[in-house]
Formats: structure tokens, sequence, C-alpha cells
């Protein structure tokens, strides 16, 4: 059995189809097709059903991924601890942040990072999407939602808060909202997708309610949220740390303490593909990020 072809097994198995798996490799889809058949052919089965868009395995296709898993991972953990000899730590990793939670409070983490491993390059991505770690470009996510993926491994960093808050300003000429319904007769800055309804869960000990609200200002760039906020043109309904210092600073009040607040859900996970091989790059990242995280959850 050609160890090259096992390998090259694994990487069309984790694509999802050999079109995909030549454009990651840099290869001819004939060419993977080739090594796939000759591959078969040592093994006397089919490994793989092609299907219009992915590849399905076999029984005994399933078995032999994970044995070609086992053997890739050991192969470039071998090639990784060879070329770490007499130099420091290095290599890449590319992560994905929310777009609040990453400007707001991560950025200063991962400069943090980067002075202590100045070798390690880092391509950070500030999106909301899930699906980006199906795809091989991005190798850990860091994401708000209720619940995980089942199908990637998940460590919960941290539950996020969101609060009803609105500049010294607003308040003084607008009432603040001291029951749940006022929101909707009120100007509302939020996160979600401009045009939609926002559906928003509130929890009050054993209550809870469900609210369908219509925002009038929406974004993903939680620092625009913030400075409108600011400005006193509405409500805001964010995360607390989006508004924390300004809280502090006595610039923003809040209510509706009593309520807990859930727009896109409250718990912040960091997320990754289960049989990803990962480098010691990312190893350290991910165990900096959670410590990070958990330090700031207090």
């Amino acid at each position: 059995m050609d160890p090259q072809s096992l390998s090259l097994f694994v990487d069309i198995v984790e694509a999802g189809n050999l079109s995909a798996a030549a454009r990651s490799l840099k290869m001819s889809r004939a060419n993977i097709s080739y090594h796939l058949g000759q591959l078969e052919k040592s093994v006397g089965q089919q490994l793989l059903r092609r299907t219009t868009r992915r590849v399905e395995l076999t029984e005994v296709g399933e078995r032999l991924y994970r044995h070609g898993l086992v053997i890739r991972d050991e192969v470039l953990a071998a090639r990784e601890s060879v070329a770490q000899l007499g130099k420091g730590l290095h290599g890449s990793v590319r992560l994905s942040l929310p777009t609040g939670f990453g400007h707001l409070v991560m950025s200063g983490w991962l400069i943090d990072f980067k002075r202590q491993y100045p070798d390690i390059a880092l391509d950070l991505l500030f999106e909301n999407r899930v699906d980006d770690l199906l795809r091989d470009e991005v190798d850990v996510a860091v994401r708000v939602m209720s619940e995980p993926p089942q199908q990637m491994v998940a460590t919960e960093l941290a539950r996020v808060r969101y609060v009803t808050c609105a500049s010294v300003e607003f308040a003084r000429s607008h009432a603040m909202p001291s029951r749940l319904e006022e929101l909707a007769q009120l100007p509302l800055i939020t996160s979600a997708v401009a045009g939609r309804n926002l559906r928003v869960s509130a929890y009050q000990g054993e209550e809870r309610r469900e609210l369908t609200l219509h925002p009038t200002l929406a974004s993903e760039n939680f620092q625009f949220l913030r400075e409108a906020i600011l400005a006193g043109l509405g409500v805001g309904l964010v995360p607390d740390y989006v508004v924390q210092q300004e809280v502090r600073e006595g610039r923003v009040v809040m209510s509706l303490g009593d309520w807990r607040l859930s727009v896109f859900g409250t718990r912040m996970f960091l997320l990754r593909m289960p049989d990803r091989y990962q480098t010691l790059a990312i190893r350290t990242l991910i165990d900096f990020v959670v410590a990070r995280a958990r330090a700031w959850a207090g």
C-alpha cells in the first residue's frame, strides 16, 4: 500500500470531494482520481461512493481513513519535531473571531500573544459564520451561540451577558424601559440583521419570555453600535463588554438588569474540527486563548 496514496485518501475525505481536494493540494482532478483508483486497486475494494456533491466512505474506507489519519498525523508531528530543533516556537495559525468580541476584547490578547511568540504567524478573520471551520482555511474559531455544532470539538470559554443600555443624554430625554414590553416602543440598536425581526429570550428566575423586536439600527460592527449608543440614537441591546468602560465612566446607564437576555446565545466557545492535525503553534494558541478567556470571565 502506497503511503502517499493513503495520505491523499485522507485529504480527499476531509475535503469532501475530489475537486475540492485537487484545489487544496494544487493537483489535477485526474491525478487525484488516479491515485485513489490505485489505492482501491491495492486494497481490492471500493473505498468511496461518489455522489453528485460529496464522497461517502464505505465500511472499508472508514477503517482505512482512521488508520491513515493516525499515520498522516504522526508524520506531520515528526516533521514538526525535527523542524523545531534548535529553533524557537514557530508556525502559522488561521483564527476566526466574532466581530464584536474579537475587536473589542481579543485584539489585546492576540497582540500579547504575538509579543510572546513572535515567530508564530497569525492570520485573523473577523466574521460570525460557523461553517468556515468546515473548510480547510480555518484552524480555530471563537463563536457566541447557544450550543456548539455537534460535528466540532468545542471548549466553552465564557458566558456572555446582554444588557439594555443608553447614553446618559438619551436617558434624560426618554424614559428607560422598566418592563420588557417597553422595548418595542423605543428605537433599538443591536447586532441583528437589518430588516428582519429580532427574537429575544428573557429569563428571570424560573420565568422565560420570548420577545419579537424591530431594531431601528442594526449592524455586525460592534464599534459602530457603541458609537451609535453614545450618540444618543436609541437604546442598545448589546453584550456588556461593548459598553463596559462607558458604564464605569458614567456615560452609559443600564436598565432591566433583573432580566437575563439572550439574542444569539449567551455562551462563547472555541471550536475546531475533530480530525484535523493540531500543530504545536495551534495548540499553543488554543491554550493561550482558553487561559485568557477564563481569566477575563473571572
